[in-house]
């Protein structure tokens, strides 16, 4: 049976209902977030107060409602975690039917993979790259210089190397998929070895903390990925091989 497409416009009106659903169900899943505000801030936090003294363990605002809204976007982005698994279930979705039969079994355990390998690189971010970094920059200067952090600074700050860790430890995620959709291969990528490591290196020292443990932490995990990609696409191609031969 062939499959009909819809109209232009039936896609539009689609995507609004969707849109919508995830608005209702992300105003819902803040107001959880906003009831527990309170322990996700301390957990938010506790990289930096780890790395000051008991009597300097505050942030401040300058701002009237700066510390109001920090913590209706605290709820907000809670509210998002909470619900991503019905958001990526609304995108598959509305995406879904137009997608071949081989691109549409991909789906599910790449999203899974580029979820899980995005919560890895935050919670790298969190539990080792933060702590280092805010003990060097809270130390750097003292006695002489005292630091008066405050929230909107801080969580601008934590959001963005969070966000960006996350980010790129989708990388082998990424290439794995483009491999599997015949865009890249094997011999491509490693002759190209040493753009990647040059790449890879600029990404960590433009976006990294500006500090030489920060950015070597960050290149890291990324090379290990690089290389860990190209081993992984290598045993798929050789498989492909095999199959193709018997």
């Amino acid at each position: 049976m062939e499959k009909t497409e819809k109209p232009f416009w039936d896609h539009l009106e689609e995507l609004r209902s969707r849109l919508m659903n995830c608005l209702y169900v992300l105003l819902v899943t803040s107001c959880v977030g906003y009831f527990f505000r309170t322990p996700i801030l301390a957990f938010l936090k506790a990289p930096l107060f780890a790395a000051l003294p008991p009597d300097k363990q505050h942030l401040y605002f300058t701002g009237l409602f700066e510390s109001f809204f920090n913590h209706l976007q605290i709820s907000m982005l809670a509210g998002v975690f909470i619900g991503s698994p019905f958001f990526v279930y609304q995108i598959w979705a509305f995406v879904g039917p137009g997608l071949h039969g081989h691109e549409k079994r991909l789906a599910t355990p790449f999203v899974v993979a580029g979820t899980l390998f995005f919560l890895a690189g935050a919670a790298f971010a969190y539990y080792l790259v933060l702590p280092v970094g805010f003990k060097f920059f809270l130390e750097f200067g003292q006695p002489m210089d005292v630091p008066m952090i405050t929230v909107k600074e801080y969580f601008a700050v934590l959001f963005r190397l969070l966000l960006l860790f996350g980010a790129s430890f989708e990388l082998p995620v990424i290439l794995v998929l483009l491999a599997k959709l015949g865009i890249v291969n094997h011999a491509l990528l490693v002759a190209h070895r040493r753009t990647a490591v040059i790449a890879i290196t600029l990404v960590s020292a433009l976006f990294a903390p500006p500090d030489v443990m920060s950015m070597l932490m960050m290149m890291a995990p990324l090379y290990v990925f690089f290389e860990g990609a190209l081993f992984v696409i290598g045993l798929m191609e050789k498989k492909k091989a095999s199959r193709t031969v018997v």
